[in-house]
């Protein structure tokens, strides 16, 4: 198998979407191209919500390929990851500086591993609402230049940092330098307003985050792993998108097939659009009719369903092996891998990890499964929250990598589309 040819468009889409909106934007993008029509929340779905369609709120998107018949007869195959990635955000007052450079104030988000945002070639990207005659108007933001760096402080002022350790305070060691001169009050809203063609009392607020402008690429002797950033989890996203377009080329017979990107995964979910917020539930009630059908007919429906919680895992690293659980290591280009964890820190059971294991096996893919070592704290998905919101059968599942929550994380070049193949067959059933 050809690893660049086949996921080569993951590449481009990794590259594409630095923030969460850049993300949904970008498979808004390609479900247009599919014939998907995009539905606003805020009108009546009416009495036949188009078979191929999605929603937009804000940084998540929900997809759906079916008819309503299918959700009411055979419930949902749900496909469930998170568009965002742990990085830098802007402040609300980031013009700042010290020493003759000029700076911006920004503020740790999700679990980064800070040192290494040092030295590289950054950039910005996100959200900014711009004034307007009828309000106020979001429009995405994206410089692909290099414009801004952290440098880390010189060895000779830090003689013990290679036998210490690297310690940085958040507050005062990461705010990056994007120019030289006195701190201006208004510099940002000026370079935004040049971006986006308006007055700079017309940029209002932002939702603004860093990210490396080195583009994602094939690495290693046999070009076999993938080097990029946020693979975590634009691949598990990627891999979803990929599984419900096939499954709407293939007719999409059999239950709903469901597509739900979730935002803020990184910092716990809690918000109007992450996996403990009600949008996919509601997505999903609307689709079946509630009006007419009733609630008893929706829980019928969820009965019925089981979702696949797309996130990536934890590859064994070859130089920390002590790391990692003896009995379950996990290798790239090995195939998916399933999650498990007794305290439902995944939610996988027993039952959702045969399904999948029969859809890989269908597909006719490797799989993995992954334990926690048990003296180290255990992370977690969406999968629990989406299982506990829905009360449908979960199985966590995800891509191995090396370098999670790094600002460049590593993965197989063949695993992306091995889980594309077993998600296309567990959404078939």
């Amino acid at each position: 198998m050809d690893a660049t040819a086949d996921c080569s468009s993951l590449l481009r889409f990794i590259d594409a979407s630095p923030t969460p909106f850049h993300a949904v934007e970008s498979v808004a993008r390609q479900l247009d191209a599919a014939g998907f029509q995009r539905c606003d929340e805020r009108e009546d779905f009416g009495a036949a919500p188009p078979a191929r369609g999605y929603l937009v709120r804000s940084g998540s998107i929900v997809a759906w390929a079916g008819e309503r018949a299918a959700l009411r007869e055979h419930g949902a195959r749900i496909l469930g990851a998170h568009t965002d990635s742990p990085n830098l955000r802007l402040k609300a007052r980031a013009n700042t500086g010290a020493a003759g450079f000029r700076q911006l104030g920004v503020e740790v988000y999700g679990g980064v591993l800070l040192n290494s945002w040092l030295d590289r070639d950054l950039s910005l990207a996100g959200r900014v609402m711009v004034r307007t005659r009828r309000g106020a108007e979001a429009r995405l933001v994206k410089h692909d230049g290099a414009l801004l760096r952290i440098p880390q402080l010189a060895i000779h002022l830090d003689r013990e940092v290679n036998t210490r350790g690297l310690v940085l305070d958040p507050q005062h060691h990461l705010a990056p330098v994007w120019g030289l001169g006195r701190t201006d009050e208004q510099l940002l809203q000026r370079f935004l307003a040049a971006s986006l063609g308006c007055a700079a009392e017309d940029v209002l607020s932002w939702d603004l985050m860093l990210f490396d402008v080195v583009p994602s690429t094939f690495a290693g002797l046999g070009r076999e792993l993938v080097f990029a950033p946020r693979l975590d989890n634009l691949c598990s996203c990627w891999c979803a998108l990929e599984a419900l377009l096939a499954h709407a080329a293939a007719g999409a017979r059999g239950p709903l097939g469901v597509l739900c990107l979730f935002d803020h995964e990184e910092v716990g979910s809690t918000s109007d659009r992450g996996a403990q917020s009600p949008l996919l539930e509601y997505a999903l009630e609307r689709l079946l009719g509630e009006a007419g059908a009733g609630r008893e007919e929706f829980h019928r429906a969820m009965a019925r369903s089981m979702c696949a919680s797309i996130d990536m895992a934890h590859a064994t690293h070859p130089n920390y092996r002590e790391k990692h659980e003896p009995e379950h290591w996990i290798a790239l280009n090995a195939g998916p891998v399933i999650k498990i964890n007794t305290n439902m820190r995944y939610a996988t059971d027993a039952e959702s990890e045969a399904a999948f294991q029969l859809a890989a096996e269908r597909a006719g893919v490797p799989l993995q499964k992954y334990f926690h070592r048990s003296n180290l704290a255990c992370g977690s998905t969406i999968g629990p929250l989406t299982a506990a919101r829905l009360g449908v059968r979960t199985v966590d599942v995800g891509c191995a990598q090396l370098s999670m929550h790094s600002i460049r994380e590593m993965c197989g070049a063949l695993d992306p589309r091995f889980m594309a193949r077993a998600l296309s067959e567990f959404l078939a059933r």
